[in-house]
């Protein structure tokens, strides 16, 4: 009997999804598939493979309400804002990248005027007579060719918006792609696959396969695979990188973070404390650039946590289902027992609750419905400040100066994004310069622009994603000489 997957729902715990996973014989087929429509694809104009994008999000957008209901099922994200990563977050990224191709996917054309500097060292000492004339300099370009076939391993927590930061510009860069979704989202990966198909895609270019682990680990070795774009933990990242260790192919790691903000003296406190109750909290702080830790200076340190609890006072925990709710359960129980047990060892050693059960109700022991929680008089040295949550949980912490919350701030093995909350946007520049982070946000955070490189250091991984960088990745540079005959 064949293996299969099971999405259990965070709603109420019943199965919702079940699969089977694909075995050997699925995954030839699926391997032998993408590469031979690759080879079309490839060849398909770079205005066509645009147009089937622009189509793809038409489609999308169409199903956009059927599909906030699915994420509702399997992860537990409220109708209310489940639409909106289709309307909003996808359509712009993947709208973004299609305008993006053409002067991405160009050739670059390297132009010298003149003798190269390494002609002219040969020629130095030479007599005249004897430097051949030249015919012309030779023309060169440097032109980014399809990888062949891509795998991308998408994870449940924004399962389209991560999907869509490699699978459009792998697409648009003239490669076929298998796209693996986590277990606990697999509807999402189906219905890329045929929105994508009802765009026109041909057939074999994308295909979406459910795998176990070690069906992952085959398919990354195989030599038909020449890139893998992974998003999702540090332990899978590990996972994945020790499955590519023994092929010369490159691996794309977007990870955890453990994401910093730093409200200065000088902030517009509202703001600060609306936008930052939001970071924390939405999706029910299951989000990989989700804020943790908040540093404030101390001038300002009680008027902003006024202003955050009376925001957080307002979220709704329910039923995701109902349009009312403003943040469901989590993803997995198991998520909601580890928030759990950072609170828990934070307060035993010392910490302080600001939000009480009877101020967000509806959450419940054992399951995946938990409140959301802030905590003060918290160290370093906690769990809830080392260790990514992945909840909704945030600690804050007094800071007296700018130096003291830069060294808070790069306390962290994780360096994905960063926000500076202050009315001077030259410091925070400044500032934010001095932070160890792929990313660092003035006055915004928990978000990313299709225009800016995503990117991570330290345990936050490797590679880059979106604006003309991110099409790098899914493509190698091939260089062309073309000179005259009879040229020296």
């Amino acid at each position: 009997m064949s293996a299969r997957l099971r999405t259990i729902s965070p709603i109420d715990g019943s199965v919702y999804v079940e699969r089977e996973l694909a075995g050997p014989e699925r995954i030839e087929r699926a391997l032998a598939a993408a590469s031979a429509a690759q080879i079309g694809w490839r060849a398909t104009p770079l205005s066509e493979r645009i147009e089937v994008v622009h189509r793809t999000v038409e489609v999308m957008n169409a199903q956009a309400d059927e599909i906030g209901v699915e994420l509702a099922w399997q992860m537990g994200r409220p109708v209310a804002y489940g639409p909106k990563e289709i309307r909003g977050g996808f359509a712009e990224r993947a709208l973004a990248m299609a305008a993006m191709a053409p002067a991405a996917l160009a050739d670059l054309g390297v132009h010298w005027d003149g003798p190269t500097p390494v002609q002219e060292r040969l020629a130095e000492g030479t007599p005249a007579t004897e430097q051949r004339a030249g015919a012309g300099q030779p023309r060169r370009r440097v032109r980014p060719l399809p990888i062949g076939v891509v795998l991308v391993l998408a994870p449940w927590n924004y399962p389209f918006l991560t999907a869509v930061n490699a699978v459009v510009p792998a697409l648009l860069a003239g490669n076929a792609v298998l796209l693996k979704h986590s277990d606990q989202t697999p509807l999402a990966a189906e219905r890329l696959e045929r929105a994508l198909r009802d765009a026109g895609l041909p057939d074999g270019v994308l295909q979406a396969l459910h795998l176990s682990h070690a069906a992952v680990a085959a398919v990354i070795g195989d030599e038909r695979v020449g890139y893998v774009h992974f998003t999702g933990s540090v332990a899978g990242g590990r996972a994945v990188k020790r499955a590519a260790a023994e092929r010369f192919i490159e691996v794309g790691l977007e990870l955890g973070g453990k994401d910093p903000a730093y409200v200065r003296a000088d902030a517009e406190l509202e703001h600060a404390a609306t936008n930052l109750v939001d970071g924390a909290y939405f999706n029910s702080g299951q989000s990989c650039c989700g804020i943790e830790r908040i540093y404030v200076q101390r001038a300002v340190m009680e008027p902003f946590l006024e202003r955050f609890v009376h925001h957080a006072r307002s979220l709704v925990l329910g039923d995701p289902r109902d349009p009312g709710t403003t943040m469901g359960p989590m993803a997995r129980a198991a998520g909601a027992e580890l928030a759990r047990a950072h609170v828990a060892q934070a307060v035993a050693a010392g910490a302080r609750t600001l939000l009480r059960p009877s101020d967000v109700p509806g959450g419940r022991e054992g399951t995946a419905y938990l409140a959301p929680q802030a905590l003060v008089d918290v160290t370093p040295d906690m769990r809830v400040m080392r260790e990514e949550t992945f909840g909704p949980v945030v600690g804050i912490v007094a800071v007296d100066d700018d130096e003291a919350a830069l060294r808070a701030m790069n306390d962290s093995r994780y360096g994905l994004t960063a926000s500076i909350w202050t009315r001077d946007l030259d410091a925070a520049l400044r500032l934010g310069g001095r932070v160890a982070t792929g990313t660092c946000y003035a006055n915004r955070c928990d978000y990313l622009d299709p225009l800016l490189a995503w990117t991570g250091v330290k345990d936050s991984g490797r590679g880059v994603s979106l604006s003309h960088l991110g099409f790098a990745p899914f493509t190698r540079p091939m260089s062309f000489l073309l000179q005259e005959p009879g040229s020296p």
